[in-house]
């Protein structure tokens, strides 16, 4: 879980271009396909491992990246929710960025570029996921929502700003301050944590971050100076500077400060202490409350609109 662990049919407009493998030509030709898609495409993904490129039927592709992304032994419902997010996430990125240009491909197998992928973790419970909802995606009032995801919300979910500090667009249908419960079901280092930075450590990645050096650090001058809705640390003091806490936790590590949702920040013998709970930005669906809801009987389509609000779910292919 890399990224921290997501029928009324509309006719799909997209500017989606498709890359011709080749072997040796040294720019990849692009083609048009049809502007409304009523058969499953076959898409161009770069593999990061060769350098390679290789044309692959969606719903395949949708499979790796699926058994990637969430544990492939938890319950199909959790798994096929997890596939509606990654096959609109994938879409999502052809129309709006043209793929990954990078690599004048649709796809990469790159979390860092792409999304995670990895085809030998696919098995029979993969597999009924992504077929049961084969060809569906989210969409809001007719286009692609951003198809976002964590491992572990902390039992609330964010709003885009307070978890990533989103502001290109508004995002409406993400359903911001929805409780799924996620703290009784997930592992025990999510459900609280405490992590300890060297004060330099801290004063550099504040530095980088802010441009603003924020002197000496002390008991007296960390704090949480603002919270977001659901509780999480939006604004973090330190010193003599102000800093996001989405950026300070991507400049000390998403992995060591495992989310924003703080419950104390202190000074302890020349370190930045911190404790919290849940892991991840918050964001979107929250993997181990779709495992939750999955145990409780709840269909995927259901879990999707548990957390992504007022929008529709489209089967473009069959």
């Amino acid at each position: 879980m890399k990224r921290g662990f997501k029928i009324k049919a509309a006719v799909l407009v997209i500017a989606l271009a498709f890359s011709v493998l080749s072997g040796c030509t040294p720019a990849r030709q692009k083609k048009p396909i049809p502007r409304r898609i009523t058969t499953e495409p076959t898409i161009s993904l770069y593999v990061n491992e060769t350098g390679q490129v290789k044309r692959i039927k969606i719903e395949e592709y949708i499979k790796g990246v699926v058994a990637a992304e969430m544990e492939p032994t938890w319950p199909v419902n959790a798994l096929a929710a997890q596939a509606i997010l990654a096959r609109t996430f994938t879409l999502k990125q052809m129309k709006d960025k043209g793929g990954v240009p990078q690599h004048n491909t649709d796809a990469s197998t790159s979390v860092e570029e792409f999304q995670a992928y990895d085809p030998t973790k696919i098995n029979d419970n993969v597999r009924r996921a992504v077929e049961i909802t084969r060809g569906e995606v989210i969409k809001y009032r007719g286009d692609y929502v951003n198809a976002w995801y964590s491992a572990c919300d902390g039992g609330v979910e964010a709003s885009a700003v307070e978890g990533l500090g989103y502001k290109k667009e508004k995002t409406p249908y993400i359903n911001a301050g929805a409780r799924d419960g996620c703290l009784a079901v997930t592992v025990p280092e999510n459900k609280k944590w405490t992590v300890s930075f060297p004060a330099e450590t801290v004063r550099a990645a504040v530095k980088k971050t802010t441009g603003v050096d924020p002197g000496n650090l002390s008991a007296g001058n960390v704090s949480i100076a603002k919270r977001g809705p659901s509780g999480r640390a939006e604004v973090i003091k330190i010193g003599n500077a102000g800093v996001s806490g989405t950026a300070l936790r991507l400049a000390l590590g998403n992995d060591k400060m495992r989310s924003t949702f703080l419950d104390s920040i202190s000074i302890r013998n020349g370190n930045l202490v911190l404790s919290g709970k849940g892991y991840g930005h918050g964001v979107g669906m929250c993997q181990w409350g779709a495992k939750k809801m999955a145990v409780q009987g709840k269909k995927p389509e259901d879990i999707i609109r548990f957390y992504f609000k007022d929008v529709t779910i489209e089967k473009l292919w069959k």
